[in-house]
């Protein structure tokens, strides 16, 4: 009787996961089918430009799985549900996937193939140059998020991947230096973001108080 609810929770974390995988490659499989009818027909609904269509799609949900990864943590905190930490991995993996094939649109359909251009695009244009750099940063946490790569980083792990927090600054200013007028939606995600790293800034702050308190009340405790 005892092993019966563990293989529930079980079975239903399989569930979850495979929830949060097909969540998270809806937009891809859509975007696919899109750009199929798009050259097939015609007529994928991509709009009349097509390629600046698809690398803002990609990169716009990047930003957004990189900020739901983000969001976590304080979801976790706020809800008392610490089985939501096993999704974090998987979601900032996504959000590595989206990524990438956002570079990739950009150099495959927007240089069309000339890929030594995208040096010389780094250094003339800046948000190319920190959207590059936030990708650049996130090869080595992609890199880094397997069980073998935490045993064997140990403390350090956890310090490599606190890159995170530059990484999901450096996307929200790309985004924000492409959008040519209406500001409103990377707006939103700058304010999402501050939020994250402001709660994240006052469990640090709590936690020193705490550590700093620690030793006056033992000293308080003994003295007679």
């Amino acid at each position: 009787m005892a092993g019966a609810p563990k293989r529930k929770t079980s079975t239903a974390m399989v569930a979850a996961k495979a929830v949060v995988h097909a969540l998270a490659l809806t937009p891809a499989a859509i975007l696919a089918w899109q750009i199929r009818q798009e050259w097939l027909t015609g007529s994928g609904g991509l709009g009349a430009d097509p390629v600046a269509e698809i690398e803002h799609r990609l990169g716009t949900w990047a930003l957004r799985l990189l900020l739901i990864t983000l969001a976590v943590s304080p979801l976790r905190q706020w809800t008392g549900q610490p089985q939501l930490l096993r999704f974090r991995r998987m979601l900032g993996l996504y959000a590595f996937f989206y990524a990438t094939l956002h570079l990739a649109a950009y150099l495959v359909l927007d240089l069309r193939g000339y890929w030594a251009l995208v040096f010389e695009e780094i250094v003339k244009r800046p948000y190319i140059t920190v959207g590059f750099a936030a990708w650049l940063l996130l090869v080595p946490l992609a890199v880094t998020s397997t069980q073998a790569a935490i045993r064997r980083l140990g403390r350090r792990w956890g310090q490599l991947h606190k890159l995170v927090y530059a990484i999901a600054a450096l996307a929200v200013l790309h985004f924000w230096w492409i959008v040519k007028s209406d500001i409103r939606e990377p707006l939103l995600y700058a304010a999402i973001l501050a939020v994250l790293l402001g709660w994240r800034a006052m469990r640090a702050w709590q936690r020193r108080r705490t550590a700093a308190a620690s030793p006056a009340a033992a000293r308080a405790q003994r003295v007679p």
